[in-house]
């Protein structure tokens, strides 16, 4: 779904986060099919058009959000936010003074490492809650690698992803290759291990057929390194350790407030709208650029 609001764009209320600035490289940077003066389309035809390509030009390096926007929110909040819930008492039963495992227990709070039970209480508060907080990510790494190499799971990212993979590692006759970069509050190790253990399509009932996608990353971000997702300058500060230019990233994810704070970055960044993600207001549909599949984007 393409929002195809170009000449409503300019005259609708847009959020201070974008700023002018952020407001005016979108109507540059996206390939309009009317010239500025031509009036809004109606209403009714942006139903018509939600679906065409969303064209952007000068893009060099895509940086990807992972949850409900390369594989369905579902998968982290049903298969492993629950199976690191599972394996923990073993962990805390068997490891609690294993060298592997106290690199992670210690850098929870001291009172939830006054003892198993404790921690196991704390984390299953936060985990509850879905906070994102650096120490519980991490350990949630550690907690799914287990799974992960038993083939217990496997990720499944969205067919259209994994063509994007392809086509964006690849130069064409009409555009240069990307680069791809992820930012996800899950742990740099977690991500790691998300796309080493990618569900092969191929072969949807063989747990053990999965492809390893790591090779294509060019960089990987977490809120350790970069800042906190809904903060403008968590992109800037991405953007200088890329050495690009803001304007030379696309910025894609599920969620309205990273993309808002990306564009006051002076990102590039589309909203992706999947089944089972949070809904989008009429507020959003109508300031921000939306997209349902990576088959809509079409980059030069």
């Amino acid at each position: 779904m393409v929002s195809t609001r170009s000449g409503k764009r300019s005259l609708s209320p847009v959020a201070p986060v974008l700023g002018e600035r952020s407001v005016k490289h979108r109507r540059d940077v996206v390939e309009k099919a009317e010239d500025a003066s031509t009036p809004p389309k109606p209403e009714k035809d942006q139903v018509t058009d939600r679906k065409a390509k969303q064209i952007l030009k000068g893009v060099k390096l895509v940086l990807l959000d992972i949850e409900g926007t390369i594989c369905p929110i579902t998968f982290v909040k049903d298969t492993l936010f629950p199976y690191a819930l599972k394996t923990l008492p073993h962990i805390l039963k068997t490891k609690w003074d294993d060298p592997g495992f106290t690199e992670y227990r210690d850098a929870f709070p001291e009172t939830a490492r006054s003892s198993p039970e404790a921690f196991q209480a704390h984390v299953q508060d936060l985990s509850e809650r879905d906070v994102k907080i650096a120490y519980l990510k991490n350990l949630q790494g550690y907690l799914w690698e287990d799974g992960y190499k038993n083939h217990v799971y496997s990720t499944p990212i969205y067919p259209d992803v994994l063509a994007a993979f392809d086509s964006w590692s690849s130069a064409s006759a009409t555009s240069a290759s990307k680069e791809i970069a992820i930012y996800s509050s899950g742990s740099i190790f977690a991500q790691k291990l998300l796309f080493q253990h990618i569900k092969d399509p191929a072969l949807p009932d063989d747990p053990k057929a999965i492809l390893d996608r790591r090779n294509i990353i060019q960089d990987w971000f977490d809120t350790t390194n970069a800042g906190l997702k809904h903060e403008t300058s968590s992109y800037e500060k991405i953007a200088q350790a890329l050495g690009k230019d803001p304007l030379e990233i696309l910025f894609l994810s599920d969620n309205v407030k990273e993309v808002r704070a990306a564009l006051g970055a002076n990102m590039k960044a589309v909203v992706v709208d999947r089944p089972g993600n949070a809904p989008l207001s009429e507020d959003d549909r109508q300031d921000l650029d939306i997209i349902e599949s990576f088959e809509h984007l079409e980059l030069y």
